[in-house]
């Protein structure tokens, strides 16, 4: 602000025409000022025009008021302070196009660092020129501006002028594209010419949609809450009916070709088959050929649940004959071989009874030697067959192969379940038995023990379940009791006490006189609840009882068990 005052303060320097004068005057920012003549009379003749102009308007201004206080009736203002006010303007429009004429055109910059921009172009101090190295480095690449005033006016103009021609930044046109003698015509117009962008208009919600569209939501679920327990009601109450009757009455139309005929006729229809030449019945594309197809026979799925059928049981007399005719057709087979020179003929088999007969004289000649040869051909034909069957039985590993085999294919006929309740499992010997026989026989399930009584569930294949029924039943004697065996220290069964043999604070064994076991539940089901035999459980409660059986989802034979009571 100071700048400015002082430049329209200061008396204007009075410029020659003469080009090659020695004394130039210079700006206040130090730089040499212009004397280009155009300029200096172009912005002396701008300043005398802003000041004609501002006094025009004061003088207008002055006409409109003196008619403006004709017309309403008032008294005008004095003459004198309105031309005050008009000389004032003037003042000030030219004083402020002076400020502005010297400085119209830009400054000439030194760019050179080494010298001085003062008036006597005296170089700078060599400690200084290396912050003004640093000072060029840094602006490298950078235009250099000027901070005074004109030529910020004058940058201004020139954006505004060069905003004025706008880039033209739209692409080449489908003329254009066409002259090119890369472009691919398949790719077509869509995708080479850019769309026009267009701006997006604010779209502002209503107050209270989204409140009318909650609540919308909340009629249309307690809508389906009511039509879901309106149709559990009629379901348990047994009459749930088909709500769209009228469709389930309604007979679709017949097509025009049934999906069978479509490889016999062809057409779309059954009209064409007037035409003989429309069926596809001795054509070469027919589906009907000389060849017959045999479909793969698949065996009923319910047979493998039949009993299998008993074998006839035959007298003591038609085994009998059955021997002898078996026998006698082996005999002539191996007479067979041997007219036909395939098999040597077998030796004479001597006994002591066809001794004399079959020898003859060496019977007679030494009587010793010929029974001491017949012992030796007895006990050597009792030691071949003594042979024979021990070749012909199977070993362990094979026995065992056997009964898994067996035992595989009676579980695979169908799964047998049973129930058992049991009052007391005081016994050592009694759950032993229950465990052993059940991990025998290839059953699965557990057996709960509790305080007021014990369940065990065991499933398998019909010939396991008849041998454990047979078990349970009839083979173990429920009501005796033995002297507990050494049990190891950290067995569960040990720790509770309904499970010890002995009364609480004696040595007297307990009582089982009316211990009982008893059949709860006898069915089948389609696979195995369990994985295995899972063993004793103890059990202290009715909830743990209930979740062991939860796992294979058989928690409701514990409250078959306990409301259990044999009809009698």
């Amino acid at each position: 602000m100071a700048d400015k005052q002082s430049n329209v303060l200061k008396r204007l320097h009075t410029e020659d025409d003469d080009l090659d004068s020695q004394k130039r005057a210079r700006s206040n920012n130090g730089s040499p000022r212009p004397t280009t003549p155009a300029a200096s009379s172009g912005s002396a003749g701008k300043s005398d025009m802003n000041a004609a102009i501002a006094a025009a308007k004061a003088r207008a201004a002055e006409i409109k008021a003196k008619m403006a206080a004709k017309n309403t009736g008032a008294s005008p203002a004095p003459p004198s302070t309105l031309d005050r006010l008009a000389q004032m303007k003037a003042k000030v429009a030219a004083a402020t196009a002076r400020a502005n004429a010297p400085s119209s055109a830009a400054p000439a910059f030194n760019e050179d660092p080494s010298k001085g921009r003062g008036g006597l172009n005296i170089g700078l101090h060599p400690s200084l020129l290396a912050d003004s190295q640093q000072d060029t480095q840094r602006n490298q690449g950078r235009t250099s501006q000027p901070k005074f005033a004109t030529a910020i006016g004058n940058r201004r103009n020139e954006s505004s002028a060069a905003a004025k021609v706008q880039l033209n930044i739209s692409g080449p046109s489908l003329e254009e594209l066409k002259e090119n003698p890369y472009f691919d015509a398949s790719l077509g117009t869509r995708n080479l010419l850019g769309k026009g962008r267009s701006s997006r208009q604010l779209i502002f919600n209503e107050k209270g949609k989204y409140i009318q569209q909650a609540a919308a939501l909340r009629r249309q679920a307690q809508l389906e809450a009511m039509k879901r327990s309106i149709a559990e009601r009629a379901r348990q109450a047994g009459l749930e009916e088909d709500l769209d009757t009228e469709k389930a009455f309604l007979v679709p139309a017949p097509p025009d070709l049934e999906w069978w005929d479509e490889g016999l006729v062809n057409g779309k229809s059954y009209d064409v088959i007037s035409n003989p030449a429309n069926l596809k019945i001795t054509t070469p594309d027919s589906i009907i050929t000389i060849y017959i197809q045999h479909p793969v026979l698949i065996e009923p799925p319910q047979e493998k649940n039949n009993p299998a059928p008993k074998p006839m049981y035959l007298t003591s007399k038609e085994q009998a004959k059955l021997r002898r005719q078996r026998r006698r057709a082996e005999l002539q087979e191996q007479q067979a071989k041997v007219r036909l020179g395939l098999e040597p003929p077998p030796p004479p088999k001597v006994k002591k009874g066809n001794l004399m007969r079959v020898l003859g004289e060496e019977a007679v000649k030494d009587p010793t030697a010929v029974e001491a040869r017949v012992n030796r051909e007895i006990a050597e034909r009792q030691q071949n067959h003594v042979e024979e069957n021990e070749k012909r039985k199977l070993t362990k590993e094979e026995r065992a192969e056997k009964l898994a085999r067996q035992q595989a294919e009676d579980a695979a006929r169908g799964i047998h379940v049973r129930v058992y309740k049991i009052d007391n499992l005081a016994n050592g010997k009694h759950r032993y038995q229950i465990s052993v026989n059940a991990e025998q026989n290839a059953l699965t399930g557990v057996c709960i023990m509790h305080p007021k009584l014990n369940l065990v569930v065991v499933e398998g294949g019909e010939h396991s379940i008849r041998n454990y029924e047979k078990l349970m039943q009839n083979r173990i004697h429920w009501t005796e009791m033995e002297a507990p065996r050494a049990v190891e220290e950290g067995n569960k069964e040990a720790l509770a006490k309904w499970l010890d043999a002995y009364e609480e604070g004696g040595n007297e064994l307990k009582d089982l006189s009316l211990n009982k076991c008893e059949l709860v539940f006898k069915g089948e089901n389609k696979r195995r609840s369990f994985r295995k035999w899972v063993g004793a459980r103890v059990c202290e409660t009715d909830a743990q009882a209930k979740d062991v059986l939860s796992r294979a989802k058989m928690e409701s034979f514990w409250g078959l068990a306990k409301t259990f009571k044999k009809d009698i």
